[in-house]
């Protein structure tokens, strides 16, 4: 087995363990491979280090791990990255960067994505008020409201 089959393997044990909550496990596998730039396993060690699972927490790292996932194509964490800069977790709270990274994440078929944009333009709290584009965002998501 060659190593780029190994580390495969190491990556789908690696995301098994998140998924079945078994972070220090998870953190062992993923760390490395994360560090070697892998969008999913960049993404679940950013959601571990920021909320201490399995390791310690450290929110400059889940930052711009889940930032690194995100700007490699990855529509989960262009998702959390968000909702990082929505809810100013790991981050400054930017409503700029906030709605471009659920708009790409939308775009990318992230329904949840498109949703939280229907909100926040339907809401108009950290944008102005605009219905017509809450619309257009719900009705992305399949949402007719």
């Amino acid at each position: 087995m060659d190593l780029r089959e190994n580390r495969a393997m190491e990556l789908e044990s690696g995301i098994a363990a998140f998924e079945t909550k078994n972070f220090a496990h998870a953190t062992k596998l993923l760390s490395p491979i994360a560090e070697e730039g892998n969008p999913d396993a960049m993404y679940r060690m950013a959601i571990m280090l920021q909320n201490g699972l399995g390791c310690l927490a450290n929110e400059d790292k889940a930052f711009s791990y889940m930032k690194k996932a995100a700007e490699n194509g990855l529509p989960l964490a262009m998702h959390a990255l968000g909702f990082m800069y929505f809810e100013g977790e790991c981050t400054e709270k930017n409503p700029e960067l906030c709605i471009e990274w659920f708009e790409r994440a939308a775009n990318e078929g992230m329904m949840g994505s498109a949703t939280t944009l229907g909100m926040i333009f339907e809401e108009g709290k950290i944008v102005e008020q605009d219905l017509r584009k809450a619309e257009e965002w719900y009705k992305k998501a399949g949402i007719s409201k």
